[in-house]
């Protein structure tokens, strides 16, 4: 009886998905595929990679290889839908190593081709579970349908936190979490139903953040990660668009300032060197230890003749939480006038080690920028390097870090030049990192008819369980909570 159990243990590593590899032609190329997965850094808790032929060929196998597992799938269209359970044996067996990926197709007629292997290496550091996003259009000023989402990166899952068609069609964004937090975050809304909603476990409160001492409501957030501030701009924004120019849009601020928001007393306060009209401050981000605040810089320009003029320096500011005081020396980590680009998006990892940005040409809103690129900088010494790998001849913009800090997500628009899409990509400790792959989808041919942009992907450590309906009603039916600016903090 023992020995039968045993042979049922064994027979499940070694999986075919119908079909026998028909003999063939072995070719030192590698196959074609569609998204590129080849030689890409996997999380051990990914959902599977499917992928397609790229070119004509419709009949096809793949056969996935590592330790004693063996999977052979059979393309269907050109599409090779990889199951679940199998797929979850190879990741564990492959962890810390890689599995193999051998292709066949059919070239034509009665031939078949035997491409090289190619191999996806299995990480021994899991991805955060969730992946949080705006869907919407990617002109970004009318709408109609639009949500805030989250999607399970272990399987396929995708599910809406909050959707305009629970709110009036109003405009969300810039949904934040406090250190990946899916219980505590924020977002705002604006048109039907104005505020900002923030969520602290059952605790939902919406804010009216507009005061008479700032220039507009609260825009770009960074939580502190005690969770009692966080970190905002405040901006005049402008949009337009260009007739005969690679950048079709154009986002620009024509004042900024940075203030920290209070929780705890619904009280704003800021310093003068955040809050200055000779300056268009932007994009804060706290460290997390919480003692320092990262932002955008750039000297005030005459709006719009002068927006490929703005280029935004990064600059740090030391911040005491206790005494809610902001040192007297601004630090400057990417000089614009030196270095001739404009500095957007700063995010540092959660291990305080690396800080990730972005370089454009000119402005802060680097979305719709062509050579935006992501760059790094080693806090440790102070290092600052392109990411070549993550790279590519188009848009590299928005990003952030797993809660373990050997992962980051961005968005990208290399794959047709409109909509943008995320991509994930593995950091080692050294801050090296690997080639980038595309959210996997069950359908090969799913980006091809999606037509919404992925808006600041985020990842979350778990699922967020506030209902959408309870946010809705929350921000229709309760009154603002009206917020108090204080006196510009003293410098210490």
């Amino acid at each position: 009886m023992k020995r039968i159990f045993s042979l049922l243990l064994i027979i499940p590593l070694f999986v075919s998905c119908t079909g026998t590899v028909p003999e063939g032609k072995a070719s030192s190329a590698l196959p074609g595929i569609v998204p590129d997965y080849a030689g890409v850094v996997v999380p051990p808790n990914i959902a599977p990679l499917c992928f397609a032929l790229a070119g004509p060929a419709s009949e096809g196998f793949a056969v996935f290889e590592a330790g004693g597992s063996r999977l052979t799938v059979k393309a269907r269209k050109g599409s090779f839908r990889i199951p679940a359970s199998p797929w979850k044996r190879l990741l564990s067996e492959a962890k810390g190593k890689s599995i193999s990926v051998s292709v066949s197709a059919r070239a034509g007629g009665d031939e078949w081709i035997h491409y090289a292997p190619f191999y996806l290496h299995v990480a021994v550091e899991p991805i955060d579970p969730y992946l949080a996003y705006r869907l919407i259009e990617p002109g970004y000023e009318l709408w109609n349908r639009m949500g805030i989402y989250q999607r399970n990166l272990e399987t396929y899952s995708e599910t809406p936190i909050i959707e305009n068609t629970m709110s009036g069609k109003n405009c969300m964004n810039c949904h934040s979490f406090c250190m990946q937090n899916p219980g505590k975050m924020l977002f705002h809304m604006r048109a039907t139903y104005p505020g900002t909603l923030l969520t602290d476990g059952d605790r939902i409160e919406k804010l009216n953040t507009q005061t008479e001492q700032t220039i507009s409501p609260l825009v770009y957030p960074s939580w502190h990660p005690s969770g009692r501030f966080v970190a905002f701009s405040v901006n005049q924004t402008k949009q337009g668009y260009h007739h005969h120019d690679p950048n079709r849009v154009e986002v620009f601020d024509e004042a900024s300032d940075v203030v920290v928001y209070d929780a705890d007393k619904h009280e704003i306060i800021t310093t003068s060197a955040l809050f200055s009209p000779d300056v268009f401050e932007t994009f804060p981000t706290f460290s997390p230890d919480g003692k320092t605040l990262y932002f955008c810089s750039a000297p005030a320009q005459p709006m719009p003749q002068s927006f490929k003029e703005v280029k935004y320096s990064l600059c740090s500011i030391a911040f005491d939480p206790v005494s809610q005081t902001f040192g007297s020396v601004v630090d400057t980590l990417y000089q614009a006038a030196e270095g001739g680009r404009s500095a957007s998006f700063p995010r540092v990892s959660p291990d305080g080690r690396y800080l990730l940005y972005t370089l454009s040409g000119y402005g802060n809103f680097s979305v719709w920028h062509k050579d935006a690129d992501l760059y790094m900088i080693d806090l440790a010494d102070g290092t600052n390097r392109p990411m070549d790998i993550l790279n590519s001849d188009d848009v590299e913009s928005y990003h952030s870090w797993s809660s373990n800090s050997r992962w980051i997500v961005f968005s990208s628009r290399r794959t047709d030049g409109l909509y943008t899409r995320p991509f994930i990509a593995y950091i080692n400790s050294e801050g090296k990192a690997s080639k980038p792959f595309l959210l996997p989808q069950k359908d090969t041919g799913f980006y091809h008819r999606f037509m919404k942009s992925y808006n600041i992907p985020e990842f979350i450590t778990g699922k967020v369980t506030t209902s959408g309906r309870k946010l809705a009603l929350k921000a229709k039916n309760t009154p603002d909570t009206n917020l108090t600016f204080k006196n510009a903090a003293p410098l210490r």
